[in-house]
């Protein structure tokens, strides 16, 4: 593999993204509601009008489900379906390089424009809380970014793969926020009902609500904050009865496999994938 091929065209999709409305629009909505957050979402934290580490990291959580995974689920929707659209998929290829490639270029440059969004996210009240002198719980605010943009890969793995299968970018698109919307609204309600509906037993709903990567991600946010799993109610004291002192390493092993497992599956798809 080259690594300049590889360079080349990840700066290209790099560019890309930073000029797609869509993208821009969520990334701006989350910098700009990260720092509102940070302002007004906690006044008793009281830091010149600001919310110290722990209290931000708190009232972060919740937007990071919601916009994070869309903003990786839709750049990744649109990697490959875009260019056969467009119909510079078929050139890219007719140049000096490999679909792998390629694939990996499209992958650098998609990840890259996603951690520079929540760099700004999360760097901008960061430092504003810093300098006001609420440095003191900045472990936990870093712990939850890390997880941010693990969850945000996640996202666009689960996109290239959408991406690498679908042929229209509509259906791709269209699939992509549904999935997200099976995610974030479906998934622990849909759980609940099956529940009751099936007799599952606990630790099956906690097998089958650990499929979910928004699930993975707010409980290692809570409990990289510091929270006991108790915190959580039942389902934490499952948790950690069956997981024991592993709750944290288990919940990030799992958004890796989000991270990875669709991507390879993705290549997978576009390396056999009929002439453009």
């Amino acid at each position: 593999m080259s690594v300049d091929a590889v360079s080349a065209v990840a700066t290209k999709e790099l560019r890309d993204a930073l000029r797609n409305r869509w993208f821009l629009m969520d990334a701006g909505a989350f910098v700009l509601l990260s720092f509102g957050l940070s302002y007004l979402g906690l006044a008793g934290g009281g830091l010149a009008g600001l919310a110290g580490f722990g209290r931000t990291s708190a009232a972060l959580i919740s937007l990071v489900l919601l916009i994070v995974p869309l903003m990786g689920l839709s750049v990744g929707a649109l990697s490959l379906t875009g260019e056969r659209e467009r119909g510079t998929l078929a050139t890219l290829l007719a140049q000096p390089i490999t679909r792998k490639e390629l694939f990996a270029g499209k992958w650098c440059g998609l990840a890259a424009a996603l951690a520079a969004a929540l760099a700004v996210g999360f760097g901008l009240p960061g430092l504003i809380i810093a300098a006001a002198g609420g440095g003191g719980q900045a472990g936990p605010y870093l712990a939850l970014a890390g997880l941010a943009f693990l969850l945000a890969l996640a996202g666009l793995a689960v996109g290239m793969l959408l991406s690498a299968f679908v042929q229209r970018t509509a259906a791709a698109v269209g699939l992509a926020v549904g999935l997200w919307l099976v995610f974030v609204f479906v998934g622990d309600l849909g759980l609940l009902g099956a529940g009751l509906a099936m007799q599952l037993q606990a630790g099956q709903l906690l097998t089958l609500a650990l499929v979910n990567p928004l699930t993975d991600f707010r409980v290692a946010a809570i409990l990289a904050a510091g929270a006991s799993p108790e915190t959580l109610g039942p389902a934490g004291l499952l948790l950690s009865r069956t997981l024991g002192g592993w709750n944290l390493p288990v919940l990030v092993g799992l958004l890796a496999l989000w991270s990875s497992l669709p991507l390879v599956a993705g290549y997978w798809i576009f390396a056999r994938e009929d002439a453009v």
